[in-house]
């Protein structure tokens, strides 16, 4: 009998083999695909998107309170290697009255990081005349401020003119009194190129530009951009650099206590 069709006969062993061979090596350069993009994912978020930041300090209240979780964003601002402390500045520069996350210029490195309100750009000339603060002869607008009662009498609060009286409480980088100096004229602060002022919103309870001096661009890590956790510790030092066993009791406190988050404050917003 004729047959129009040739029906195939048994596949051969070797065609088995090259099948069985050809589905491992897919399977095998879609894991090693898979986890490439994890890794790059990894590197990119933790190098230059986004870092996490807990809040330590009082500095930035009302603003901002201790126990606060932050996203942090980076894009634009720092790129860096992962575990290293190199990193490099990229395009994006701190506009005024921009909260933003460096590292002070200070003597003693084991401070972390610094979250303040970026006042002075490059160029800007700044004094404060009881705890106003006036930019380029302009008084700036600033309603996150808190202040201390009589805080008017503070030579903090009358800048620069009263400032170099501070000069033996530089004690974190006592070279700035000579630094302040020479960018003081006529009753101002001129802030210099590629540097900017800072300061925090609790005006009378922060370490901060007044007392150590300009950030430098290459000191800028990046920008707050949401609270995703709030906790309220019973003691504000768990949030402090090393407290290690008070930031995992603060941490199982808030499981067994919901009342400690700050519930309000999840999922806030900085523009």
């Amino acid at each position: 009998m004729n047959h129009d069709v040739d029906f195939p006969g048994p596949p051969s062993e070797n065609s088995s083999l090259r099948r069985r061979h050809s589905t491992t090596s897919q399977k095998v350069w879609v894991e090693i695909v898979s986890w490439f993009w994890v890794i790059v994912a990894f590197f990119s978020i933790e190098a230059g998107v986004a870092q996490a930041r807990v809040i330590p300090s009082e500095s930035m209240e009302p603003t901002v309170l201790v126990g606060d979780h932050l996203i942090v964003s980076r894009v634009g601002y720092d790129v860096g290697i992962p575990f290293t402390s190199i990193h490099e500045p990229l395009w994006r520069e701190p506009k005024r009255q921009q909260i933003i996350v460096f590292t002070a210029p200070l003597a003693d490195q084991s401070y972390p990081d610094f979250i303040k309100r970026c006042i002075g750009v490059p160029g800007d000339r700044i004094k404060i005349v009881a705890g106003k603060v006036f930019v380029n002869d302009v008084a700036l607008n600033e309603p996150y401020v808190q202040h201390q009662p009589n805080y008017q009498q503070y030579p903090w609060e009358n800048f620069p003119s009263d400032a170099l009286q501070m000069a033996p409480n530089f004690n974190d980088r006592p070279e700035w009194a000579d630094e302040l100096a020479k960018a003081t004229m006529n009753g101002e602060m001129i802030v210099p190129a590629g540097q900017y002022f800072m300061m925090g919103d609790n005006r009378d309870d922060s370490n901060d530009s007044r007392f150590w001096g300009f950030v430098p661009r290459a000191n800028v890590i990046g920008t707050p951009v949401a609270i995703y956790m709030s906790i309220s510790a019973k003691d504000d030092d768990a949030w402090q650099p090393g407290h290690l066993d008070e930031r995992f009791e603060a941490y199982g406190n808030a499981i067994i206590h919901p009342a400690t988050v700050r519930w309000h404050r999840l999922f806030n917003i900085f523009w």
